[in-house]
């Protein structure tokens, strides 16, 4: 059914001895949490995590491994013919880090506006900055909103107060030292390969299960990375795929395939 070649095939081959390695009860969490990308900041934070989390999957989602290795050994094998192995190899390397640097630059930001909404809980305790906190932390309002209602109602009230404290100081350390807060999964290098794919072979049809009908790589990238642009803008409560290191992937291919390009007229 595909045409695996030996890049692809040792990548496919790496990622699921590493992902048997963290469904062993003895190795994870510690192999997880070691080689997880943590946000700046965080005292689980180390440099080759940068390197190591784009060969981490989710131990309980095997899905995740599924789908990330399935796109690899769909699009990978036709750049790796095209460019050969040790530069699909550097290329597939640069666009993941490259995703998780630009995943670290949103995520500070992303942490720097819970912070100052955490100090502003603190400095006064009303249901109006108790829910932009709760908003910013990305809660659904069903969750916080009894809460809330009864500060409103007693906006004086020491005790609900101080619950409100207490629970948000909760929040906060979860978010900023937790263990198990780590980024990880392939997916930023293979957004930068379905990239190249739609660059390289832009009327290459393709059929897929959504939608249920043919349809170019270079529209389907197109439509794939507006989705995944909105849906990191919008956040959804509850949505924890890191959007922005899929368009991290988008980016640092793009880029990589320009200077390749620049360099000589055919870089492929």
């Amino acid at each position: 059914m595909f045409n695996i070649t030996p890049t692809v095939r040792n990548l496919l081959l790496a990622n699921l001895a590493i992902y048997l390695l963290q469904v062993n009860v003895r190795l994870n969490p510690s192999l997880t949490q070691l080689g997880s990308l943590y946000p700046l900041g965080s005292p689980f934070l180390h440099f080759w995590q940068f390197f190591t989390y784009m060969f981490l999957h989710d131990p309980g989602n095997w899905m995740h491994l599924i789908g990330n290795m399935f796109a690899l050994i769909s699009f990978g094998p036709m750049l790796e013919q095209r460019w050969g192995g040790q530069r699909f190899l550097a290329f597939w390397l640069m666009c993941g880090v490259g995703a998780g640097v630009i995943y670290e630059g949103v995520r500070a930001y992303e942490l720097h506006q819970i912070e100052v909404a955490y100090h502003d809980v603190l400095a006064s305790p009303n249901a109006g900055e108790f829910a932009q906190f709760m908003e910013k932390v990305g809660f659904k309002r069903e969750v916080y909103e009894a809460a809330g209602d009864a500060l409103q109602r007693n906006p004086n009230d020491h005790a609900l107060q101080q619950a409100v404290i207490d629970n948000v100081k909760q929040l906060h350390e979860s978010i900023f030292n937790a263990p198990n807060g780590g980024m990880l999964g392939a997916s930023g290098a293979v957004f930068g390969v379905l990239f190249a794919f739609a660059y390289l072979f832009p009327n290459t049809e393709l059929r897929l299960i959504f939608p249920p009908i043919p349809i170019k790589a270079k529209y389907f990238v197109f439509f794939y990375a507006l989705f995944e642009l909105y849906t990191g803008v919008h956040r959804a409560p509850g949505d924890s795929v890191a959007h922005f290191a899929h368009i991290g992937g988008l980016l640092i291919a793009f880029i990589i395939l320009k200077f390749w390009e620049s360099g000589r007229a055919r870089f492929y």
